[in-house]
């Protein structure tokens, strides 16, 4: 399925670029489906700035009101009409707590308070979005409203441009009201929202009328009236009748465009990269592949603008597999006895560490993963798909796809090239997001420009970076020069531009 998603996050050739997206979700590719067009899954702009630290927070809008109010609605409607990219939208429901075997029991016969404010887990609820918030990967509870129930497989969800959290009791908790830019309640008649209430019930949650009316006198109603309704003194926008109020929509768009625009960066993060001034020597935290007659003969065949397609391929695999071996050689390792046939002990080296992943900026950075797997038995692989934006020249994150407990390996992250260290960067970003620590991280490169190694040993001096070769300069449309020649630029890209195409690709689990 990972395969699968990745290949619907890949535009056909001569597509045109979608404008709106929301970020991508595991299990649900498209998140939104409006009466105009459908929202797909897209890209993440960088939330960091040159020097690799949070450069600004999402935007993030609550919206509150009573059950069946139109909540969900009213957001569908904001993402449509603010036609920016990347929205994220957060439901509370998702954050119901876990009910015990008596509560089971009480909630089967619609005798459970799932409107009272301790139903749900806003412990959970707070530390979620304020990560969202700050652009890093939270894993989002996926309930089950039949069984009343958190499903075994949980959301996977990266940060966006704006985040909208809706739910009934959005203004209910004081830590969740810090983290609302903006506060919205929904204002819908009672008689209204119990129509919606029971037919949602019935239709979508498989229960009788008699209970969702029980449970609507007994609960509901009186939540509205304690909890809820006294919360619209709150808010900075009440909408009457929901999602149908088009004036109140347009002007909660409008007050969002403007704050966006504040928080934007004047320059792109790469073109900040491109126009710095490296005068300081290579970091130590570089090694270089030592640069033996075989290296420099593997160098010359790649980099020769005559060398065939098949050669290229052929040679750059045997320096990628030099390159991978030179980069094990630095994960931690201790000494180690063994027995050996003849009865002897021999005193040698044993890696130490919790396990190993590889880590691939796709598409380039795949065609490492054959010399890792070579060499590294039973390596897990992840994958990141970075590309840079024609428009605004900036690297986006597209999809990623990371073995579970990453946070204990050490990681082997390759890209085949790396001009301005924008992508590279980018690819760092997120593994320490998934709380990988940053001397964990290995970075790998066939052929790397003074400019990123120094972009990316200034923001994370604590990542070694391994590669082949490091060439002075980049040209006007940073690459690297003198660069790889005319099938470096084909199969491998720069920065995280399209890689080896599919039939150049081995297997990959």
């Amino acid at each position: 399925s990972g395969e699968d998603s990745l290949d619907r996050l890949l535009p056909p050739t001569g597509a045109p670029r979608r404008k709106s997206t929301t970020l991508h979700s595991k299990s649900e590719p498209p998140l939104l489906r409006t009466g105009t067009r459908t929202i797909y899954t897209a890209g993440r702009p960088p939330w960091y700035d040159e020097h690799g630290a949070q450069s600004k927070e999402a935007f993030v809008i609550g919206l509150c009101g009573g059950s069946a109010s139109g909540k969900t609605t009213v957001a569908n409607k904001i993402i449509e009409a603010l036609d920016v990219p990347w929205v994220v939208l957060l439901s509370m429901d998702s954050f119901y707590k876990v009910l015990s075997p008596e509560e089971q029991t009480l909630a089967a016969s619609n005798d459970y308070n799932f409107d009272h404010p301790g139903a749900f887990d806003f412990e959970l609820l707070v530390a979620t979005l304020r990560k969202l918030k700050q652009g890093k990967s939270v894993k989002i509870p996926v309930y089950d409203f039949t069984t009343h129930r958190r499903q075994k497989d949980w959301k996977n969800v990266y940060g966006a441009s704006v985040i909208i959290f809706e739910g009934i009791m959005s203004f209910a908790d004081k830590e969740l009201l810090e983290l609302l830019d903006m506060k919205i309640f929904v204002d819908t008649d009672s008689d209204i929202r119990l129509v919606r209430r029971l037919r949602r019930d019935i239709t979508e949650r498989g229960r009788d009328i008699e209970g969702v009316i029980k449970q609507y006198n007994k609960f509901v109603k009186p939540a509205f009236e304690q909890y809820i309704e006294p919360t619209m003194r709150l808010a900075d926008i009440v909408v009457p009748r929901g999602g149908g109020n088009m004036v109140a929509i347009d002007l909660i768009v409008q007050h969002v465009h403007s704050q966006l625009e504040e928080r934007e960066l004047s320059v792109s993060v790469r073109a900040l990269l491109a126009s710095a001034q490296q005068t300081q020597p290579l970091p130590q935290t570089l090694s270089v592949l030592e640069s033996t007659p075989q290296v420099r003969g593997l160098h010359t065949i790649i980099r020769d603008r005559e060398t065939s397609r098949d050669e290229f391929i052929f040679y750059s695999k045997r320096l990628m597999r030099l390159l991978i071996e030179h980069a094990l050689t630095f994960l931690p390792s201790q000494t180690w006895v063994v027995q050996t046939p003849q009865g002897e002990e021999y005193e040698g080296r044993r890696y130490r560490g919790k396990g190993i992943t590889g880590v691939s900026v796709l598409r380039a950075g795949e065609t490492m993963e054959p010399a890792l797997r070579a060499v590294c038995k039973d390596v897990r692989i992840g994958k990141i798909l970075i590309q840079t934006n024609v428009d605004s020249g900036e690297p986006e994150l597209h999809y990623l796809r990371l073995p579970k407990d990453i946070s204990e390996d050490h990681i082997i992250l390759m890209d085949s090239t790396v001009s301005t260290g924008a992508a590279a960067m980018m690819a760092v970003r997120v593994l320490l997001d998934h709380e990988v620590r940053e001397d964990q991280i290995v970075l790998v490169s066939l052929l790397m420009a003074e400019l990123g190694v120094h972009s990316v040993a200034y923001a994370f001096p604590k990542v070694k970076i391994i590669t082949a070769a490091v060439d002075q300069s980049l040209d006007d449309l940073l690459h690297v020069v003198p660069g790889i020649g005319d099938f470096g630029d084909r199969y491998f890209g720069t920065d995280g531009m399209d890689g080896w195409k599919e039939e150049d690709r081995e297997p990959s689990c």
